[in-house]
């Protein structure tokens, strides 16, 4: 059932086929917002905007890779000409591997940065100017509670994480005067294809399902994190309730981590 809190507006979620990304869009959908999906999978995300679009709202697949300015150039324009302007981009897309230290090596480190970094900066500039042309947007990148705190084996993805928040609280400043708002939510611990990829999940590295339950046990709420709390967060910042935050970084991760 539609609530319309974002009824209208116009939603670009990166990363949006599976995992946090498909959370977002669905919640977002139930809103009544115009979703794009982008994905390095065009299949999953025609996929999921098929589903959605048959709930009654405007939903569209696009292939995005976000470290190329090309596909997000040409993406953006598909986007625009099919749904609208975009009113609301969600910088999710993202990758993680378990390294330590010393055997993490220049495919790893540029690998991360490229995609969990650098793909936060090359979509929002490209879908920033529009959005201070109209004095109006929301910007919400997904960060990490490794954002705020390293974690051992895991130096790669913490610099990643760590420099969304410091990209978020830096433009956060300079969009301010045009009205658009930019934000980060820090998910927990969200049970997602990144770690249950057969090949490259953080699993593989972590003792499986031990691994798994010794993250859980650490929960003061007692459960992991899912897709919809991620997705709630990101509808608040979206949200009018939110029009005089800007520049936070809000943990959604169960009273694990705390600030």
């Amino acid at each position: 059932m539609k609530n319309g809190h974002l009824e209208g507006e116009v939603a670009l979620i990166t990363g949006g086929a599976s995992g946090i990304g498909a959370g977002v869009a669905e919640v977002f959908a139930r809103e009544g917002a115009h979703v794009a999906i982008g994905d390095v999978d065009l299949d999953a995300a025609t996929a999921l905007a098929s589903k959605l679009s048959d709930q009654g709202v405007r939903a569209i697949g696009v292939r995005l890779d976000v470290t190329s300015r090309d596909e997000i150039d040409a993406a953006v324009r598909v986007i625009e000409g099919d749904l609208g302007a975009i009113d609301i981009l969600v910088n999710n897309a993202g990758i993680s591997t378990v390294r330590s230290f010393l055997d993490i090596d220049d495919h790893d480190w540029d690998s991360m940065m490229n995609v969990n970094l650098k793909g936060v900066l090359l979509v929002t500039q490209r879908v920033l100017p529009g959005m201070l042309s109209r004095k109006s947007g929301r910007i919400i990148n997904i960060s990490s509670m490794a954002g705020k705190q390293g974690l051992p084996r895991l130096a790669h993805y913490c610099a990643t994480k760590f420099g969304v928040i410091g990209l978020t609280q830096s433009l956060a400043f300079e969009t301010a005067p045009f009205n658009v708002t930019v934000n980060a939510v820090c998910p927990g611990v969200v049970r997602t294809p990144l770690w249950d990829d057969s090949a490259k999940g953080i699993l593989n590295d972590l003792d499986g399902e031990n691994g798994w339950e010794a993250f859980v046990s650490g929960i003061p709420l007692g459960r992991p994190q899912t897709p919809e709390d991620m997705a709630e967060a990101c509808l608040f910042f979206a949200s009018e309730a939110a029009s005089n935050i800007t520049g936070e970084s809000m943990n959604v991760s169960g009273g694990q981590q705390v600030h």
